[in-house]
């Protein structure tokens, strides 16, 4: 993933590791127990641990260090989600302490904006652009990189569907609007909204691949398609939604996103945030994440919209549906095995076991509700009469 042919390195040496804190395995096993997991035992959620440098490693490099043996193959579980969704119930994110490398990481981002101008690309080119034919077997036919809406949904497809048609309801859409996405991926939404509403849209993203792939998918839309970072959005629109965009932004950025979308926002326009959301503060995103998925990162919490968003905009509404973004992982990653065979030539195996880490330890934070999904909807004055909520 950090080259051009995306092959990933595995961690360095067990070697260093071993002989250190012999007292490793026991702790990890305290740890354990109360997330009522066992070392090398016979439950899906279990670890089958294969090296026993994971122990020393775990101790010290915390969640990297777990990631990054996973990979490795120093262990395994059945079950990758359910043993996430059990620590993660467990609050052992909260009981093992931090290490030096972890706290050091954490005053990294809180000393530094992770998310500056000249930063905000790196996302793009390490995660968003690692290749177009990974994301196409992996997500449904449109290519929505977010969270489905499950409620009448049998299948991934019309979960993507049901949630593009969820979004352009609750921005209460109509012909000859102007619709800014903001971070419109691969252009599913801006195109669901020109078909179906008669709006023209403006699509910005960070990922030149996303724009290429948009670009040339839907070429005679009233869409216009641009590499643009949200600080440089000028002009005014009737409509702006942002879809699993807030989620790179960063803290330190958060009041002035929220000024420019008020400053481009029309009088009685209508602005929809679609994010994950956490409800513990952190000035930064989890390390093994951040080294090998998307860099710079953060989740925003309540407390945080609510005050970028103070003094600017009336919230009309705030949905959460974070409990199917499980159910949507777990179909990328259902698709991602099935059709690995057709990918393994150009992503090696410590890809796959990097990516299916990724997945499924995600499907199990959002089912243990540690992380949410929000669809938050805002006005500038307020709507005359309310606003009527779909669902």
């Amino acid at each position: 993933m950090n080259d051009c042919s995306h092959k990933t390195k595995s961690i360095s040496t067990a070697r260093s590791y071993r002989a250190k804190q012999p007292n490793a395995k026991r702790v990890i096993q305290e740890y354990l127990d109360s997330a009522e997991i066992t070392i090398n035992g016979s439950n899906p959620w279990d670890i089958q641990v294969h090296n026993e440098a994971f122990y020393p490693l775990v101790l010290q490099k915390r969640d990297l260090g777990l990631g990054e043996s996973y990979m490795a193959k120093w262990w395994d579980a059945g079950s990758l989600d359910s043993f996430f969704a059990k620590i993660l119930s467990a609050d052992l994110d909260k009981k093992v302490t931090g290490s030096f490398l972890t706290n050091l990481h954490y005053l990294y981002y809180k000393l530094f904006n992770q998310q500056s101008p000249q930063k905000s690309l790196q996302v793009g080119k390490k995660h968003y652009d690692i290749g177009n034919d990974l994301f196409e077997i992996m997500l449904d036919s449109k290519l929505n990189y977010s969270c489905g809406y499950w409620p009448n949904a049998e299948s991934l497809e019309q979960a993507q569907m049901d949630k593009l048609h969820l979004t352009c309801q609750k921005l209460n859409l109509a012909p000859k609007m102007k619709l800014l996405d903001i971070g419109c991926g691969w252009g599913a939404l801006s195109a669901y909204a020109s078909e179906n509403y008669g709006v023209s849209v403006d699509g910005i993203t960070i990922s030149k691949n996303q724009l290429e792939f948009a670009k040339s998918r839907y070429p005679n839309l009233p869409i216009n398609f641009a590499f643009q970072d949200y600080r440089d959005i000028k002009g005014q629109y009737d409509r702006i939604v942002s879809i699993g965009m807030f989620e790179h932004v960063g803290y330190k950025n958060y009041k002035t996103y929220m000024n420019i979308i008020h400053r481009s926002l029309s009088e009685h326009g209508i602005f929809l945030l679609h994010t994950i959301g956490t409800l513990k503060h952190n000035v930064a995103t989890n390390p093994w994440i951040a080294k090998y998925i998307f860099p710079n990162g953060q989740l925003p919490t309540m407390q945080q919209i609510v005050n970028a968003s103070q003094n600017l905009f009336v919230m009309e509404d705030w949905h959460n549906f974070g409990a199917d973004y499980d159910k949507t992982l777990m179909s990328w990653c259902h698709n991602f095995e099935k059709h690995w065979d057709s990918l393994k030539d150009k992503y090696d195996e410590t890809f796959y076991r990097m990516w299916r880490y990724y997945l499924l330890s995600c499907a199990g934070a959002f089912r243990s509700r540690k992380i949410h999904l929000w669809q938050i909807v805002f006005s500038k004055k307020g709507i005359l009469g309310g606003f009527q909520a779909p669902r």
